[in-house]
C-alpha cells in the first residue's frame, strides 16, 4: 500500500475508503494501530503499517481482534491515541473486552473500526456489527464517502477523549473498497509521551454506578455530535416521503429520488451518526411528513430506534406510515442498491419504475450465455486440493464414515466440490477444534466415527490454541491437521506469528506449530500434501492410533506465493495415447472429480488435456490418473 503520510495537505487525491480511514487516523493523531486481517477491513492496517515509519507510529497485525483492541486500549490508558480495525466477525471475538472496556473507560482517544460485509461477499456471514454500539453503550459513526471517512476518523478520536470511552466507526464493503477524491489535511505534531500514572487504575467495579456513567457518557456524546451539525436534512420542507438513511444508503436514496425525478417530493434525513439516535432532529422531520421510509444496511438498527421514538410521541405526531424491511420495501438480507430504493419509492409514491430496460436485459442474458461456467474453487496448484484429496481417499479406505470438522480460511471451501465436499462443519475461527474435541469425547457413549479437524496456520494462532489445550487437557480423541501454507492467504498474505515477519516489515520472533505441539507433548509429524502417498499413509496411521490428539502438519507453500518465488517445478502434459477418455471407466476421474482448473476435457478429441495457461506445474494430478496418462516432467527436461 502507498505511504499516505507523504500526501500533500490541500492537494486532492484519489483514495480508497480504507485508505481514507487510515489517513483520517493519522490526521487524528493515532499512535498505535492494531488489527487482524479480514476483508473488507484489511487495507486499513496494511496502509498504516506501510506508512508507520514515515508517520512515526506503531502498527501491528495481532493474533486476533481481541488482542488488537487490548493493545490499542493499553496505548489509550497511557494517554495515546489508538485504534483497532476488524471485519464484522472480529467484533464478536473482541466483544468480551469491549463490554468491559466501556465500563472502565479510556483516556487517550480510541476507535473501534468495524467493516461490515452485506451479502457476505468475502465472509461467512453478513452480520450487522452495529449491535455493539447499543450493547456496549457506545457512540456510533457511519460515514458514506471516503471524504467523510477521513473527516470522521479525526472526529472519532476527539469524541473518544471528550467522553472517556471507546467510539465505534462503521464502514461497509462498498465504502471500504470504493475510490473517490479526498483532500487530506495536515498531520499533527506528535508531542505526546506515553505515561500511565500509577495512581490511576482502569477496572469495572462497582458495576452499577459505572453502568450509570456509561449512559452519561453516551448522552454527552449525543450533545457533542449534535453540535457538529453532521446529521442534516435535504429536500422539500414538507416532503411527501421522508427517507431516514444511514451509511451508503444515504447515497443510494439520493440517487434513487433523482432516477425517479422526485427530488421535489422526497426528502432525505442523513444520519451520519446513528447512536445515540438524534432524537430532536428525527422528531422535527417526522412531524413534517406522513410517509417515512427507513434506508439502511443490514439489520433494522435505525428502524427500530425511530419507531420506538415515534411510539413515545405518537400523540403529538399523529398517524404516520412507516416503510422499510417490515413492509417489504427494503431487503432483510443482502446489499441495498439505488435500484431497490427507487423501486420502493416508486411503489410508495405511485410512480412508474422499471429497473432494467427489457432490450438491455435480453442482450445481457445473451451475453451471459456466452460465458463459460465457472465455480468457486481452489487455485491451480493449491495444496488444499491435494490435502482434501488425501482425506477423501483415507476416509473412504478407513470405512468408518469419518467426519471432518472445518475452520475459516481458503480451506473452508472444503465444503464445496473443489474440496470434494469432505468438510462436514464450518462456523467461526477456531471452532473446528472445539467441535472435534466434543466429538472426541463421545467414545464412551458409542460414537465410533473417526474425526479430523482442519485448521490453517494463521487461524491456528488466532483462535485454535484454547481448543487445542482443551483437547489435550481432556484427552479428546481426534486428528488435528494443520493446513500450513505459510500465509494468511485468503485476506491478502498478511504475516502471522509463524512467518516471523511483522506488519511493519521488521523481523519478529517466529512461532511454529511444532513448538506448540512439543510444549503440549502432543505427537506430531510434518508431511508434504503434494506427496499423496506419504500424506495418505501418515493420515491413515494417525486415524488408526486413537487415544488423544494427534497432529499432522500438512506443509506446502500457497501456490500463489510459490508462483511469485519462481513457480512450480513441472511441465505437465497428457499422453493422448494413454488417456482413455470416456472409456476410462473412471468417469473422467481427473476433470470431473479432481477438478483442478488446469485440467480440462477436450470434447473434440474425447481426451483430457492440460490448459497450459492455467496449469502451474505442481504435478499432483500425475499421481491420480489410473492410466498413467498425465505426466509431470521437470521443466528443464521438458524444454
Amino acid at each position: 500500500m502507498p505511504d499516505i503520510s507523504t500526501l500533500t495537505p490541500g492537494a486532492k487525491v484519489l483514495l480508497q475508503g480504507n485508505e481514507a480511514i487510515a489517513r483520517g487516523a493519522l490526521e487524528g493523531g493515532v499512535n498505535l494501530a492494531a488489527a487482524y486481517p479480514g476483508n473488507p477491513s484489511s487495507e486499513i492496517l496494511q496502509t498504516l503499517a506501510d506508512s508507520a515509519e514515515g508517520a512515526g507510529i506503531y502498527a501491528e497485525w495481532s493474533t486476533n481482534e481481541k488482542v488488537a483492541l487490548e493493545s490499542a486500549a493499553a496505548a489509550s490508558f497511557a494517554g495515546l491515541r489508538a485504534m483497532a480495525s476488524m471485519k464484522q466477525n472480529g467484533v464478536n471475538v473482541a466483544l468480551d473486552f469491549i463490554c468491559n472496556l466501556t465500563i472502565s473507560g479510556t483516556k487517550g482517544g480510541i476507535v473501534l473500526v468495524t467493516c461490515d460485509d452485506p451479502s457476505g461477499v468475502s465472509s461467512t456471514n453478513e452480520q450487522d456489527a452495529r449491535f455493539v454500539a447499543r450493547t456496549a453503550v457506545l457512540p456510533l459513526l457511519e460515514p458514506a464517502t471516503p471524504a467523510e471517512c477521513l473527516a470522521m476518523m479525526k472526529l472519532a478520536f476527539q469524541l473518544s477523549e471528550d467522553i472517556g470511552n471507546l467510539v465505534v466507526f462503521r464502514s461497509l464493503s462498498r465504502l471500504s473498497h470504493t475510490r473517490a477524491g479526498v483532500t487530506p489535511g495536515p498531520l499533527p505534531d506528535r508531542a505526546r509521551q506515553p505515561y500511565w500514572d500509577p495512581k490511576q487504575a482502569w477496572f469495572t467495579i462497582p458495576v452499577v454506578p459505572r453502568h450509570q456513567g456509561m449512559l452519561a457518557k453516551l448522552a454527552k456524546a449525543g450533545e457533542i455530535l449534535k453540535a457538529t451539525g453532521l446529521n442534516r436534512y435535504e429536500g422539500p420542507e414538507h416532503p411527501e416521503l421522508l427517507v431516514i438513511a444511514s451509511g451508503s444508503a444515504r447515497l443510494y436514496a439520493d440517487e434513487a429520488r433523482r432516477m425517479l425525478a422526485a427530488t421535489d417530493r422526497v426528502g432525505i434525513l442523513h444520519l451520519v451518526w446513528t447512536w445515540p439516535l438524534d432524537e430532536e432532529l428525527v422528531l422535527k422531520h417526522l412531524a413534517l411528513a406522513d410517509k417515512v421510509l427507513i434506508a439502511e444496511e443490514l439489520d433494522p438498527f435505525v428502524d427500530t430506534a425511530v419507531k420506538s421514538l415515534y411510539a413515545q410521541h405518537v400523540a403529538e405526531l399523529g398517524i404516520k406510515r412507516f416503510f422499510g424491511q417490515e413492509s417489504g420495501h427494503a431487503p432483510k438480507v443482502g446489499e441495498l442498491s439505488p435500484g431497490k430504493l427507487a423501486g420502493a419509492m416508486a411503489d410508495i409514491l405511485g410512480l412508474p419504475w422499471q429497473e432494467l430496460d427489457p432490450d438491455y436485459a435480453a442482450r445481457l442474458q445473451q451475453a451471459q450465455a456466452l460465458a463459460a461456467p465457472r465455480e468457486v474453487g481452489f487455485c491451480p496448484g493449491c495444496p488444499h486440493r491435494a490435502s482434501y484429496w488425501s482425506m477423501k481417499q483415507v476416509l473412504d479406505a478407513d470405512g468408518r464414515e469419518g467426519i471432518v470438522s472445518g475452520d475459516i480460511g481458503c480451506y473452508t471451501m472444503g465444503v464445496l466440490n473443489t474440496g470434494f465436499k469432505r468438510v462436514n462443519a464450518v462456523h467461526c475461527m477456531g471452532s473446528g477444534l472445539g467441535v472435534a474435541s466434543g466429538l472426541g469425547k463421545l467414545r464412551d457413549q458409542g460414537f465410533r466415527q473417526p474425526v479430523i479437524s482442519v485448521v490453517g496456520d494463521s487461524t491456528f494462532f488466532h483462535a485454535a490454541l484454547p481448543g487445542l489445550v482443551n483437547a489435550r487437557w481432556n484427552n479428546a480423541d481426534y486428528v488435528l491437521v494443520v493446513l500450513d501454507n505459510s500465509a494468511t492467504a485468503m485476506t491478502g498474505f498478511q504475516p502471522h506469528p509463524g512467518t516471523g515477519q511483522t506488519a511493519m516489515g521488521t523481523p519478529g520472533t517466529p512461532v511454529d506449530v511444532e513448538q506448540v505441539c512439543r510444549g503440549l507433548e502432543l505427537p506430531y509429524s510434518v508431511v508434504d500434501p503434494y506427496d499423496l502417498a506419504a500424506t495418505q499413509e501418515a493420515l491413515y496411521d494417525a486415524l488408526q492410533e486413537g487415544g488423544g490428539v494427534r497432529v499432522l502438519i500438512f506443509r506446502r507453500l500457497c501456490a500463489l506465493v510459490q508462483g511469485k518465488r519462481g513457480g512450480h517445478p513441472y511441465a505437465v502434459s497428457v499422453d493422448p495415447e494413454l488417456c482413455r477418455g470416456e472409456d476410462c471407466g473412471c468417469n473422467r476421474y481427473c476433470t470431473r472429480v479432481f477438478r483442478c482448473p488446469g485440467l480440462v476435457f477436450d470434447e473434440a478429441t474425447g481426451r483430457a488435456k492440460v490448459d497450459e495457461v492455467v496449469c502451474v506445474g505442481c504435478g499432483v494430478c500425475a499421481q491420480i490418473c489410473p492410466a498413467g496418462a498425465i505426466r509431470a516432467l521437470p521443466k528443464e527436461a521438458a524444454a
